[in-house]
């Protein structure tokens, strides 16, 4: 596998990490920054954020990561730093896959017993993986274009 980032979600899956935690993980990784908070503060976004059905956690995750150097730590900072890089990681990400909403990518309701038979048995992990892998290298690209 020739593109580091995508081998790198293959590890982090494969060790136990999931889309939220990855996508934070990688780009933190790549950009130097370590901390006991990362990837933890992303495990709730898995799953299409806890398995609501909600945001791909993929997204989620990539989202946090572009806000670990375009967002802010003073209240009186705008918010207009974070948000082109982030609309950019979006609009990419909805423009490759139709949409940032884990259901609507994987058709399957991952609260239910059976949206986890389907998840497993069409083996979809293979998408969250492609997905976390284009989210991460986008909140890279959009994080390098907003510095």
């Amino acid at each position: 596998m020739n593109d580091p980032v995508a081998q790198r979600v293959e590890e982090l899956f494969a060790s136990g990490y999931r889309c939220a935690e990855s996508a934070l993980l990688i780009v933190a990784e790549t950009k130097g920054v370590t901390s006991a908070w990362i990837p933890k503060i992303a495990s709730g976004f898995c799953g299409g954020t806890s398995r609501t059905r909600g945001t791909c956690g993929a997204v989620a995750g990539a989202v946090m990561a572009v806000n670990l150097f375009c967002g802010r730590n003073d209240p009186s900072a705008p918010l207009s730093h974070s948000y082109p890089p982030v609309q950019r990681l979006i609009r990419a990400f909805e423009e490759r896959f139709g949409s940032t909403n884990c259901f609507d990518l994987i058709r399957c309701d991952l609260a239910t017993e059976e949206g986890q038979r389907k998840f497993l048995a069409e083996n979809l992990l293979v998408r969250c993986k492609a997905f976390t892998a284009f989210a991460a290298a986008e909140a890279l690209a959009a994080i390098d274009e907003a510095d």
